[in-house]
C-alpha cells in the first residue's frame, strides 16, 4: 500500500491511497466466505460453493464490492498511523479506480487537529475581584439560616405580607381549565415570588375560606407562556415566626453552643466561598488570556456538529425539563435568533479552541492521570448528575467514556499550570496566592471548561468507518 498526505487547509487532509490487488486477497476471501453463507445454489452444500460459481451466479462485482467495503476502514487506518495523523470523525471517502486483479485507488479527506504553538505563557496577569466578609454578609447567612427554622402556627385573620398561605389553584385558558391546572393544598409565603406573577395581590387580605381570580402568564406546564385567568382559595393562614437570635437558637440550628460560635463558623463559610470564587474567576480569566495568545484554527464541521450539539441540549434537555420551547425562551430573555445564534457560535468555538489548546499543553508539559485524580473526578461527576459513583462508572464503562474523562482530568491539571505559572492580583492591587488545593477546586470547573467534551462532541479520534 502507498498513501500519500495533502493538505487542504489546516485542518483538514485529503488522503490519496494505493492498494495492490493482492493485497485486498484477505478481504475477498472473506467476502466468498460471507456471500457463501448467505445464498442457496443447488448442487453444492451451504458454504461449499466455489468461487468460480459465486462469480456466474452473482456476479464478480457484488464480490468486489463486499470485499472493498471490508478492507476499507484497515487500509485507511493504515494509512493515517503511516501519516502520523491526528484526525476527527469520520472521512469522506471516493472510491478514484478500482481494477480487478490489479489495484483499488481512493481517496478519504477528513478534518484533523491543527498544528498549536504553544507560546510562553508566564507573562499572563489577570485581575480578580478581592475578598471580604463584612459583618452585613454575616448577618445575612445567619437571617437565612434562621429562616430555614421558622415555625408557622395558624392564625384567624386576614393573610399579610409573610404570612404562610394553604391554598388550591385552577387555571383556565379561553375558559377551559388545563390539565395540568388543577392544584390543592399548595404552601406558599406571600412575597416569595415563587408562584405566579399576581398571586401576592390576590391572596392578600383574604381570610381561610376566602376566594379570588387573577391574570397571569403561566411559567410552565403545557401552557406555558399563555395567559391564563387563575382562580384561588384560601384554606388556611399560617403566621410565620422566626425564633431569636440567641445560644438556644445556635444549638438549634448548629453544632455550636453559642451564637458568637455560629456567627465565626459562618464568617469561615463565607470566606471559603469567595476563595473558591476567587480561585475560579482566576482560573476563567487566565484561560481567556491563554486564548489570546495562540492561534487555533478550527475545523468548520466539528464547529457545525458543537453548534448543533448545544441547541440540541438546551432545546430537548434544559428547555423541554422547563416547559419551553427556543421561541418562549428566547423572548424570556429578550435576544433574536441570531442573536442567540451568534452568541452560541461564539461558545463553540471558544469550547473547540479551549480543548485543543489545554490538549496541547498536557502533551507539552506531559502531564499524566493517576488512578486516584481518576476516582475523585468520577465521585465528583456522579455527584453532579445524581447518579451514585457505582451507576455513573458502569454507565462511563458502558459508554465507552473512560477516554473521556481522562482528558477532562488532564485538561484540569494543564490548565492549573498555567494558573500557577500566571500573575494574578486582586482590585486591591495584592498578589493573589492560589494554594493547590484552591487550584484544584478551581481546576475541577476545567476539567471540561467550555469544552465540547461537557456537550457530548468532544472531537473524537476513532478509526471512523469508511
Amino acid at each position: 500500500m502507498k498513501s500519500a498526505v495533502e493538505t487542504l487547509n489546516p485542518t483538514r487532509v485529503r488522503l490519496t491511497v494505493e492498494v495492490p490487488f493482492e493485497e485486498l486477497k484477505p478481504s475477498l476471501d472473506a467476502a466468498y466466505a460471507k456471500i457463501n453463507q448467505q445464498v442457496t445454489v443447488k448442487g453444492f452444500r451451504k458454504g461449499k460453493i466455489p468461487a468460480r460459481i459465486i462469480d456466474q451466479r452473482f456476479g464478480r462485482g457484488a464480490v468486489l464490492e463486499e470485499a472493498v467495503n471490508e478492507a476499507l476502514p484497515k487500509f485507511y487506518t493504515d494509512a493515517v498511523n503511516e501519516g502520523e495523523l491526528k484526525v476527527l470523525g469520520q472521512p469522506e471517502v471516493d472510491i478514484t479506480e478500482l481494477k480487478d486483479g490489479e489495484l483499488l485507488s481512493f481517496t478519504a479527506e477528513v478534518d484533523i487537529r491543527p498544528e498549536i504553538e504553544i507560546p510562553d505563557y508566564s507573562g499572563i496577569e489577570v485581575e480578580v475581584d478581592s475578598i471580604e466578609v463584612t459583618d452585613e454578609d454575616v448577618d445575612k447567612a445567619v437571617e437565612e439560616l434562621r429562616e430555614r427554622f421558622a415555625s408557622t402556627s395558624p392564625v384567624e385573620r386576614a393573610a399579610e405580607d409573610g404570612d404562610v398561605v394553604t391554598i388550591d389553584l385552577e387555571a383556565k385558558v379561553e375558559g377551559e381549565v388545563l390539565e395540568d391546572g388543577v392544584a390543592t393544598g399548595v404552601s406558599y409565603t406571600i412575597g416569595s415570588g415563587e408562584l405566579l406573577d399576581g398571586i401576592d395581590d390576590a391572596v392578600k387580605g383574604l381570610e381561610a375560606g376566602g376566594e379570588s381570580t387573577f391574570t397571569s402568564e403561566l411559567k410552565g406546564g403545557t401552557a406555558a407562556g399563555k395567559e391564563a385567568e387563575v382562580a384561588v382559595k384560601v384554606t388556611q393562614v399560617a403566621k410565620r415566626e422566626l425564633p431569636d437570635l440567641d445560644d438556644d437558637f445556635a444549638q438549634l440550628a448548629s453544632e455550636f453552643d453559642t451564637l458568637d460560635e455560629l456567627r465565626d463558623d459562618s464568617r469561615q463559610r463565607l470566606l471559603s466561598t469567595k476563595e473558591y470564587d476567587q480561585a475560579t474567576q482566576a482560573q476563567e480569566r487566565v484561560l481567556d488570556k491563554l486564548l489570546e495568545l495562540v492561534e487555533v484554527p478550527v475545523p468548520e464541521k466539528l464547529l457545525e456538529d458543537e453548534i448543533n450539539t448545544r441547541k440540541h441540549n438546551l432545546e430537548h434537555h434544559q428547555l423541554g425539563q422547563m416547559g419551553l420551547d427556543l421561541a418562549r425562551y428566547l423572548e424570556i430573555q429578550g435576544k433574536s435568533e441570531e442573536e442567540f445564534d451568534a452568541e452560541t457560535k461564539e461558545a463553540a468555538i471558544k469550547g473547540i479552541k479551549t480543548q485543543f489548546v489545554l490538549d496541547e499543553l498536557v502533551s507539552k508539559e506531559k502531564l499524566n492521570v493517576n488512578q486516584e485524580e481518576l476516582t475523585e473526578h468520577l465521585m465528583r461527576r456522579a455527584a453532579s448528575s445524581g447518579m451514585s459513583p457505582d451507576q455513573f462508572a458502569k454507565a462511563v464503562v458502558e459508554g465507552n467514556q473512560v477516554p473521556m474523562l481522562v482528558g477532562e482530568v488532564a485538561r484540569g491539571k494543564a490548565l492549573a499550570v498555567v494558573v500557577q505559572a500566571a500573575t494574578v492580583k486582586d482590585t486591591q492591587g495584592e498578589i493573589v496566592d492560589l494554594s493547590d488545593e484552591e487550584e484544584d477546586e478551581a481546576a475541577e470547573g476545567a476539567e471540561g471548561a467550555e469544552s465540547p467534551a461537557e456537550s457530548s462532541a468532544e472531537p473524537t479520534e476513532d478509526k471512523p468507518e469508511a
